[in-house]
């Protein structure tokens, strides 16, 4: 049974840029979607000072609001809303568990630095157990039938990474881009100058094994077109490249049960601070 689609809300436009593409997502998904607000908790020593039914009434309205904004422009949508007891940390991860996905939005630090999603943000992308996607605000002109990129290891492909990019390159009718890159040691390329660089040739046996990769893919979605792209370099460098052409980029993020930290892996990582496109960050084993 297909779930719906959360979104979580806090009055930005970085969140309001998130409801938009979850709504449009929804549609694709031909399910309902579910706008939400957590509210940072208050401490008990200062209640008396705080007037937390203005809050409470605030994220009502916003919440409201949106929904009535996006049901008058998508026409058909199912839009719930619920305001959360628990802070946005336990609040999102909770309600996560009842939805497919959960949509969150990153705000710009400009076009050298990227895009920061916050040490919340972070913490709640790196602790569920469904995809997340993190969308930035609307401002700068993507590619919405762009291909859905993802990155893909041709030595550990992951079934549930692949499959996401595979089926949302479906819903759009769009192609998909597996990028795989080589990361060798620091002194591979340290060698002479008039020796040829031995890295280039590591590329068509990178390529031939994503290929390989990606012919069980092909057949399960044959309406899908897909290519691969092999490189020898740092991966996040080469999917940020890829994602200025894309409408998603998917990556695959280790599925880790600590309470310390944001788990989400450095490719990633600079993936969701660089990547124009929205970004799909797919858990696995």
């Amino acid at each position: 049974m297909t779930r719906n689609v959360l979104v979580g809300l806090d009055g930005t436009e970085q969140a309001r840029a998130a409801a938009e593409w979850a709504a449009e997502e929804a549609l694709l998904r031909g399910t309902g979607l579910e706008l939400v607000h957590a509210s940072e908790p208050v401490p008990e020593s200062v209640l008396p000072f705080v007037a937390g039914e203005d809050e409470e009434a605030w994220a009502q309205e916003m919440v409201t609001r949106t929904a009535t904004d996006l049901g008058r422009r998508h026409p058909g949508l199912s839009v719930t809303t619920r305001l959360l007891a628990e802070g946005p940390v336990p609040g999102l991860v909770a309600a996560a568990r009842e939805s497919d996905l959960l949509v969150l939005g990153s705000r710009a630090l400009g076009s050298v630095a990227g895009y920061l999603l916050g040490s919340v943000g972070l913490t709640i992308a790196g602790a569920v157990e469904q995809p997340v996607v993190l969308v930035r605000a609307a401002g700068t002109a993507l590619t919405p039938r762009g291909p859905v990129v993802v990155g893909a290891d041709a030595r550990q492909p992951v079934d549930a990474v692949l499959g996401f990019a595979f089926e949302e390159a479906a819903r759009r009718h769009s192609q998909v881009l597996v990028v795989y890159v080589q990361q060798l040691p620091l002194h591979a390329g340290m060698g002479p100058a008039m020796v040829p660089d031995f890295r280039l040739s590591l590329v068509p046996e990178i390529r031939t094994s994503l290929e390989g990769l990606l012919d069980p893919w092909r057949a399960k979605y044959p309406d899908v077109e897909a290519t691969a792209r092999a490189a020898v370099g740092s991966a996040g460098p080469e999917l940020v490249a890829a994602a200025r052409k894309a409408s998603l980029v998917v990556v695959g993020r280790r599925t880790r049960h600590s309470a310390l930290g944001a788990h989400i892996g450095s490719v990633a990582h600079a993936v969701l601070h660089h990547s124009p496109a929205p970004v799909a960050l797919v858990p696995h084993d």
